[in-house]
């Protein structure tokens, strides 16, 4: 029998971009490093993403897991790595089991699944800053984490520092994103030693602690060490020019301020309405009640100064004129992580007649943010991955006060993310 002669193999085929990015992102490990890492949103958002990535529950509020995103290379959910740094004392689990027996907003069979799993992220949880974090906030964490010593601002930028280093180690990660996700803090008087990169270094070196808050030593430490940042709290310490310069130094994406995620995301999709139709709005008065302790802490003139700036500035840059408006904020304890906000709106119409619309908004906090937090994490790495730096402005639809970017009108901030988006999928398609 004639031997056959043997098949020349021919050059193989090259994988498809799709292929190929589903490799990469398969390959994958990015960690995302949360400071507040036991809170009320980091617990949810931790959860929930673990519970989607096992297919425990829909992905509902994730923008990315939509067809807008389709082919864009974003990190598998799966491949998700927490850690992060906590002021105050107990477990992921424990807190789980507080917003399950307060709320039901953590299904008790998705806690049981996984449970093991919250208990090796607490492992790579580590004691957070409290500098000159503000007496509301020191007491709401309690003596234990209040009172934890500080040697200097250069020691405790080290000590955070070298707890990130050794998570990225520990878990041989590919890339890694920072959060911040702490308490509102008392709003910080700026000056020169936030006006310069030098002029903060100069404090730090000092060891002057009334110029810095802790999201101030967060996002020094992000900056520093070249990973992407999102601070979703109002807090004005965070983003000063002189953080922003060091940003700018180590070629870092990063973007803030505020998370928008009740009664400012309907006022800025609905303020639009009123530009629209030439309708002019007399007065915007909005009330909002909430628990937990995020209104504990702004249950405190100070702490609640910075959040009320933020979600009462967008009105007049959307509408284009002055008019009366308010925003209050007040604690009802027993409200837990659920939230009412009731808004009223006087308007003019043709004629000059006066007529009036109300609404009122009720959710959970830490349910509306987690989606939209992960959604930014996402997102921030693919901008890491692109090489990009400076503010992500595609992001100003997820923020109240959009850091550098004057458009708060949602419908204009959606329509710059999807041409955000629409580029990385051209960008890809030229190779």
């Amino acid at each position: 029998m004639a031997k056959q002669a043997p098949r020349k193999s021919g050059p193989k085929s090259a994988p498809s971009p799709q292929t190929s990015a589903r490799r990469r992102a398969d390959a994958d490990r990015v960690g995302v490093w949360i400071f507040g890492a036991r809170g009320g949103l980091a617990t949810t958002l931790i959860v929930g993403t673990r519970a989607i990535a096992h297919g425990l529950v829909p992905a509902h509020g994730l923008l990315t897991a939509t067809d807008l995103f389709a082919g864009i290379p974003l990190v598998e959910l799966g491949n998700l790595v927490f850690g992060g740094h906590e002021v105050r004392e107990g477990t992921l689990l424990d807190s789980a089991g507080e917003i399950h027996a307060a709320t039901g907003t953590i299904p008790h069979p998705v806690l049981q699944k996984v449970q093991r799993e919250l208990a090796a992220i607490d492992r790579d949880i580590a004691p957070g800053s409290m500098v000159n974090a503000g007496a509301t906030i020191a007491r709401v964490v309690g003596k234990v984490g209040a009172s934890r010593p500080v040697q200097s601002l250069r020691a405790e930028i080290e000590r955070l520092s070298g707890d990130i280093e050794r998570f990225r180690t520990k878990h041989r990660l590919t890339r890694l994103v920072c959060v911040n996700l702490t308490s509102t803090e008392p709003k910080l008087e700026l000056g020169r030693a936030h006006a310069s990169l030098a002029g903060l270094e100069r404090a730090l070196d000092g060891d002057q602690r009334r110029q810095v808050r802790p999201t101030t030593v967060y996002a020094y430490v992000a900056a520093r060490l070249g990973l992407p940042f999102i601070h979703f709290t109002p807090a004005n310490a965070a983003l000063t020019p002189a953080i922003v310069e060091l940003f700018a130094r180590t070629g870092t994406p990063f973007m803030g301020m505020d998370g928008k995620t009740g009664e400012t995301l309907v006022k800025s999709s609905l303020a639009p309405m009123f530009k629209y139709r030439n309708l002019r709005v007399l007065s915007w008065q909005g009330y909002n009640i909430l628990g937990d302790r995020d209104g504990a802490v702004l249950a405190d003139d100070e702490n609640k100064r910075s959040k009320v700036e933020t979600k009462d500035a967008l009105l007049q840059r959307i509408l284009g004129y002055p008019l009366h408006t308010h925003v209050g904020i007040d604690y009802v304890p027993s409200l837990d992580d659920l939230k009412t906000a009731w808004d009223f709106i006087h308007f003019q119409g043709f004629l000059g007649f006066k007529m009036a619309m109300q609404f009122i908004w009720q959710g959970c906090d830490a349910i509306l943010a987690a989606p939209i937090v992960l959604d930014m994490v996402r997102l921030a790495d693919l901008a890491k991955q692109r090489g990009e730096a400076g503010p992500m402005a595609h992001l100003a639809c997820f923020f109240k006060k959009p850091f550098q970017v004057d458009e708060h009108d949602l419908h204009q901030q959606w329509h710059a993310l999807v041409d955000y988006v629409a580029k990385v999928r051209a960008d890809a398609a030229r190779g």
